[in-house]
């Protein structure tokens, strides 16, 4: 059977493996602050930008959590965790959950009702969902979390946070491009 033209050759693992920051880097992508309560009552959270949706029929969100992270921690032992996606106006909250703070949920405003998976970030987010672990897998020095959606809270219109180039950005202001969703929401091609 010969290759398929169409797929790259399969090559050896090089001896030194490939740093894929610069690569990653120039992919632009949204910020989240994953959090979760542990067994023990502690509120914990993370920036994480690796997120993304995996299933509409069952809702499943997928996130990249570091491992031995005390968040991952948190969301395996409970099951359950919340995602936090930021506003153009969450760039400190996320600055913040990156840090490693130990202080984080002192400086920022949080609630966990009944039925919240973990903390939501009141005037950091534009959306919440509330998750409960559907798998995790350990993939290099990360594990992949999948998270059944249980809860969407749409909290405000605006703008989301993205973060791509080693800096924060907001999402454009709207125009009449060719390639602006029409009425449907539905992108017109470029060049039609």
């Amino acid at each position: 059977m010969s290759p398929d033209p169409g797929l790259a050759p399969h090559r050896e693992a090089p001896e030194q493996a490939a740093d894929i920051r610069q690569l990653m880097g120039g992919f632009p992508t949204g910020v989240s602050i994953i959090t979760a309560t542990g067994v023990d009552g502690v509120n914990w959270g993370m920036t994480c930008s690796s997120l993304c949706s995996v299933s509409l029929d069952p809702p499943i969100l997928l996130i990249c959590l570091r491992a031995g992270s005390p968040t991952l921690g948190a969301v395996l032992a409970s099951g359950r965790f919340a995602v936090n996606l930021l506003h153009d106006q969450g760039q400190q909250a996320a600055e913040l959950f990156a840090s490693g703070a130990p202080d984080r949920f002192d400086r920022v405003a949080w609630q966990a009702g009944p039925g919240a998976a973990g903390p939501h970030l009141l005037y950091a987010s534009h959306t919440i969902a509330d998750c409960s672990l559907f798998s995790s897998h350990m993939v290099g020095d990360h594990v992949v979390v999948m998270g059944a959606v249980d809860n969407v809270i749409p909290r405000r219109p605006v703008r989301p946070l993205m973060y791509g180039l080693r800096r924060y950005l907001s999402w454009p202001e709207q125009s009449k491009s060719r390639n602006s969703p029409d009425q449907d929401g539905r992108l017109t091609p470029y060049g039609s």
